[in-house]
Formats: C-alpha cells, sequence, structure tokens
C-alpha cells in the first residue's frame, strides 16, 4: 500500500512500473542498465479515488495523461533503479496530493460606493491636469 494522506492510500495492484533506458547520468552504464523508470496509473479505473479528485486529477496532469486515462511519469534524474522508483513513486503521491485539495469558490463582489467616488475624482484630477497642459487657442 502506497500511502498518500493518513485517510488515502492506493493498492500497489493498481501501479505498474517498467525500467527502461535512460538518456540521463550514468556514464557507460546508460546504454547498458536500464534505470529509468516508467510510472503508470490507470486514473480512469482506479477504485481508490473519488469522481471530483480523479477530475482535478486530470486538469493537474495535463501532457501526462494518455488517451485511456493512464498516468504517465518517467523517472530518469538519478543513476540508480531504487532512486528513480522512488522519485516516481513521490511524484505521484504530490500530484494526488494537490488534486486532493478542494480550491475555493470566488464570490463575485462589487466595488464600494467610497471605492466609486475615488476613482471618478483621480479621473477628474487626471483630466484636469491634461487641460492645463493643452495649447490656449487664440492668443
Amino acid at each position: 500500500m502506497i500511502e498518500i494522506t493518513p485517510s488515502l492510500s492506493l493498492d500497489e495492484s493498481e501501479i505498474t512500473l517498467d525500467f527502461i533506458r535512460s538518456s540521463g547520468p550514468g556514464g557507460q552504464n546508460v546504454n547498458k542498465v536500464a534505470t529509468a523508470v516508467q510510472l503508470r496509473f490507470d486514473l480512469r479505473n482506479s477504485p481508490s479515488l473519488s469522481a471530483d479528485v480523479k477530475e482535478r486529477l486530470v486538469k493537474l496532469a495535463g501532457s501526462h495523461l494518455t488517451d485511456d486515462g493512464v498516468l504517465l511519469i518517467e523517472a530518469k534524474r538519478y543513476r540508480t533503479q531504487e532512486q528513480n522508483r522512488a522519485d516516481a513513486l513521490l511524484r505521484l503521491t504530490t500530484l494526488i496530493q494537490k488534486a486532493l485539495i478542494v480550491p475555493k469558490r470566488r464570490r463575485a463582489t462589487r466595488p464600494t460606493l467610497a471605492s466609486k467616488v475615488r476613482r471618478m475624482e483621480s479621473k477628474k484630477q487626471r483630466g484636469e491636469t491634461k487641460k492645463l497642459r493643452r495649447n490656449i487657442s487664440g492668443e
């Protein structure tokens, strides 16, 4: 079980980890050892997440989401499989934690009467300043 929050955890069977060759650091091992990790998480068919969390996660995932609804995370920052695996799982958990936060609804507000008056006064003052800059015709 992968713990996201104290109340939410994912079953490890929902996640698929594939090891591929990395293009990152590793010296001569780059061409020989498969150190990069490709994490796949089937978002649409996950029983662990609620519908609204899935919806927010789709927006957050962006281009990391395939057409089939599979979240794809590639981790190739480190030279070892273990570090890249931990990095991929960490990125998945932080993404899900961000999706768990319910955004506040925006309430439409109106400007106060005092702020409208202040705005009109500043516009009048600016107009007067520009009026004084004009050439006086007739002289």
